[in-house]
């Protein structure tokens, strides 16, 4: 999956979560951390429920673009 650049920040929507239920909540947005390697194994590193990143695979979600004052919000939240 190719994650779409907001202003440097990569966000992404849950649509699927087998098997990680507490770790990942369908429909959320969440933030993606650049990882190259992670990117070459078709995995996606995002910082989850736990407050911590981790991989997780990338068809379990969909880049999204964001408006500006929601990037700022939710960052500012993090």
């Amino acid at each position: 999956m190719k994650n779409k650049k907001v202003n440097g920040r990569k966000f992404v929507i849950c649509l699927k979560n087998r098997g990680y239920k507490a770790s990942l909540e369908l429909r959320k947005i969440y933030q993606v951390l650049p990882d190259a390697d992670a990117d070459s194994m078709g995995q996606v590193r995002i910082i989850d429920e736990s407050g911590e990143d981790f991989l997780y695979p990338a068809d379990w979600f969909v880049s999204i673009e964001l408006p500006q004052a929601l990037e700022k919000a939710l960052l500012k939240a993090s």
